[in-house]
């Protein structure tokens, strides 16, 4: 004889109108004495109960939505639309890109109750067979959030992306240095060109793109302060980034550089330039005081460099366009000065990095006294402009 279910134990009955089996358990009652009851449904009494035991799992693990049906790529998109608020566009465009390309494709269809550190882990090693180390991280932290977004919000009782490493990856494009001889024929074969003082500044100086993309007139000081006590030489303050909220990459990267005798030269051409520019345009000018823009006044892209820097070395013998980018100017900088004993330390505060002393970050807001390293050696390695002469 059949054993008779207890009371609250759930039914199984077919539902005629939906033309399904479903399956029902009593859970007892909530605060306003309602009774709470649970529900599955199935073509067959196997699969209704499978999909009973799923809501009771879930109600189990405390969520109260219990979305069986919830995908990967459905954590993904709710991050990609509401989790990057407040992050630079240009983050968040490269976080669609990454979820778009690499997660998406391969795991957005499986459930994400259901995604193990196992899936997790062979999707990283089939990854790591193309990209790089620096990649796969990049879109290991896109699935993590994901999945850590959707677990504060009930979708799932654990992040198991957190448990996985990221492996090795391929070997990235190794960042070049110009010797001095390709830097020579560098600031020669650029003359003439719209980059010529894009290039002087940032490959005597090592001032950063997104620094320069950012430095405006008032920051340029052609003729120094001779009245100063102590007298500054010409200089540049490089307070200004084109990062989101206009501030440096970090709050040591807050500088202030005397600029060598080749630069101030190449400043004043492209003060001059850019007023013929300015009267060339007429209306179409917009005027954002920048000292590196477009031919009508307008902010200029990491693209718009990087082409028109690949478009001023065209021709320089020994030098490949393609295989140089505008940041290398900066490696070659601290190469050039490496190269001529200027210790480390010193480097690390013309650069903007983590050596900077003490006192730079305190009275970061302050106009600091002028850093003259790099351009005192600067002119000992490329003296003045030969036009000059």
């Amino acid at each position: 004889m059949t054993k008779r279910r207890s009371r609250g134990d759930g039914g199984l009955h077919w539902d005629e109108k939906r033309q399904r089996w479903i399956a029902t358990a009593s859970l007892g009652f909530d605060p306003s004495g309602k009774r709470i009851v649970k529900r599955g449904s199935g073509k067959t009494k196997t699969e209704a109960k499978n999909k009973l035991k799923e809501v009771l799992r879930d109600h189990e693990d405390g969520l109260a939505i219990a979305p069986t049906n919830y995908t990967v790529k459905d954590a993904v998109t709710d991050w990609l639309a509401y989790g990057l608020v407040g992050v630079d566009t240009s983050t968040a465009k490269t976080c669609a890109i990454l979820c778009r390309t690499h997660v998406i494709p391969s795991l957005g269809a499986r459930k994400l109750r259901d995604l193990s550190a196992e899936d997790v882990d062979r999707w990283l090693a089939a990854k790591a067979k193309a990209l790089s180390t620096r990649t796969l991280q990049s879109i290991h932290s896109c699935l993590n959030r994901s999945v850590k977004r959707a677990m504060a919000r009930d979708k799932v009782k654990r992040n198991v992306v957190e448990l996985c490493s990221v492996p090795q990856g391929q070997e990235g494009r190794p960042s070049k240095a110009l010797t001095f001889a390709q830097a020579e024929a560098v600031l020669k074969g650029a003359e003439g060109t719209s980059m010529y003082a894009y290039i002087v500044v940032a490959l005597l100086t090592g001032a950063r793109t997104e620094e320069l993309r950012a430095l405006t007139w008032d920051h340029v000081f052609l003729k120094g302060k001779p009245d100063a006590d102590p007298p500054q030489p010409p200089h540049i303050a490089v307070w200004r980034s084109v990062r989101r909220g206009g501030d440096t990459k970090t709050r040591k990267s807050r500088r202030t550089l005397a600029l060598p005798a080749r630069c101030v030269d190449a400043l004043w051409q492209q003060f001059e330039d850019q007023g013929w520019d300015r009267l060339a345009a007429g209306d179409k000018w917009e005027e954002h005081g920048l000292v590196f823009s477009s031919a009508v006044g307008k902010p200029l892209d990491a693209a718009n460099v990087r082409r028109a820097f690949r478009q001023a070395l065209k021709g320089i013998d020994g030098i490949d366009p393609d295989e140089w980018t505008p940041r290398e100017l900066r490696h070659s900088f601290v190469s050039l000065l490496s190269d001529q004993g200027v210790p480390l330390e010193e480097i690390s505060r013309l650069v903007g990095h983590s050596g900077t002393a003490v006192t730079e970050e305190v009275y970061r807001k302050q106009i600091r006294p002028v850093i003259q390293t790099g351009a005192v050696v600067m002119d000992g390695i490329f003296g003045t402009d030969p036009r000059r002469s």
